[in-house]
């Protein structure tokens, strides 16, 4: 069992290749007893981006603070606090701020889509 804080959660640098501007806060997971998934909150500073990229895992998204505009498979959709998105597998997506602030979002994860 955890009970926490977000801010207590240190953010960590993301890094991987065409990934701008952003850092990961790993809240539940395998560690803390949530054996198959990981909730996530992905931080995306200005002018900042995720890679445009797929892979073979789905991952749901929920839009928490910022603005943004979600690329999936081709096609762009502006996204705000509030927001939610579910990304299957194998669809080529891409999260890019275009708002003035950060943006925030919960991004849920089978336990392999976390690295």
């Amino acid at each position: 069992m955890i009970i926490e804080h977000e801010k207590n959660v240190t953010a960590k640098a993301a890094e991987m290749p065409g990934l701008k501007n952003a850092a990961v806060k790993s809240l539940i997971g395998p560690e803390q007893g949530w054996s198959d998934y990981v909730l996530r909150v992905i931080e995306v500073g200005p002018e900042g981006h995720t890679p445009k990229h797929a892979h073979p895992w789905p991952h749901i998204n929920y839009m928490l603070e910022g603005k943004a505009r979600l690329y999936l498979n081709g096609r762009e959709h502006d996204i705000r606090a509030g927001s939610f998105a579910y990304v299957p597998e194998g669809q080529e997506h891409q999260f890019s701020n275009n708002g003035e602030g950060v943006f925030r979002f919960i991004c849920i994860v089978p336990k392999q889509g976390h690295k």
